[in-house]
């Protein structure tokens, strides 16, 4: 049986090699972004028809409800429901521009997530069916250094999924939590530190398609770095900040031009 399948965020790297993958396995799939012609070059490229694109904003809370009804109302109950918009930039407390640069992380990362469960949820509580997952990152497990906004609202987006898996066990409904360690895309891009064990995007989407095939609640892609956040997770204080104080740190938003 065909699958549908709704994807954020879905032309940028994590995004179309998840739309690939979930292509070759015969998936309908309804893809978000920001831009029409990304889309359409997109789902050009995919194999199987019936592929919709959707310009939308997952900050506009109206706008991608709606968007969530159309997709089922053209294509279908969604099976799985991928919330992988998300933006990564430098922030430092210490400087008052950044503060609204926190926000709109905040909104992109963890409201944006909100929101797009909320259009399917009803309707997949209603059939005590269907499976959210949301894209967390091994940044969510401790904060580093210039990264304030990305490490704190990553954090948020685990704990959120994991009270919303809690809350929608007894309606039938799964959700899941995939952590990428290192993946290359645009947001790593820029990233002036190491990135261990690095996975290209369609190499991490396979491996997330498996984990939420399995319907692992909780899972970090690649395993090795999965072992690095346990072990970042129990490091005391004093050890972890005594590695990661010289740490070369994410460009901000102003020296990024944007």
């Amino acid at each position: 049986m065909s699958l549908n399948v709704f994807i954020t965020g879905a032309t940028g790297g994590i995004g179309s090699g998840l739309a690939r993958v979930y292509a070759a396995k015969g998936a309908t799939l309804g893809l978000v972004a920001h831009h029409q012609d990304a889309l359409d070059r997109l789902i050009a490229s995919l194999p199987g028809t019936g592929h919709k694109g959707y310009v939308a904003d997952v900050t506009d809370r109206d706008g991608i409800i709606e968007t969530a009804h159309r997709f089922e109302k053209e294509v279908g109950p969604a099976d799985v429901v991928i919330a992988n918009a998300g933006v990564s930039i430098g922030v430092k407390t210490q400087y008052y521009e950044d503060l609204a640069v926190m926000d709109r992380v905040y909104r992109i990362n963890v409201i944006g997530m909100a929101n797009t469960f909320h259009g399917f949820l009803p309707a997949m509580i209603e059939r005590h069916a269907g499976t959210l997952v949301g894209i967390g990152s091994v940044a969510g497990i401790r904060g580093l250094p210039g990264s304030e906004a990305y490490c704190s609202s990553k954090a948020s987006v685990i704990n959120y999924c994991e009270s919303l898996r809690i809350e929608m066990m007894k309606h039938g409904v799964k959700v899941l939590t995939v952590c990428p360690g290192f993946v290359k895309t645009p947001l790593t891009s820029k990233n002036p530190y190491p990135m261990p064990f690095i996975l290209e995007p369609d190499e991490f989407a396979r491996r997330a398609v498996r984990a939420i095939d399995a319907h692992k609640t909780y899972t970090v892609i690649p395993w090795q770095m999965g072992l690095l956040a346990k072990l970042m997770k129990i490091a005391p204080n004093c050890l972890f900040d005594r590695i990661l104080k010289g740490r070369k740190q994410k460009p901000r938003a102003k020296e990024l031009g944007v």
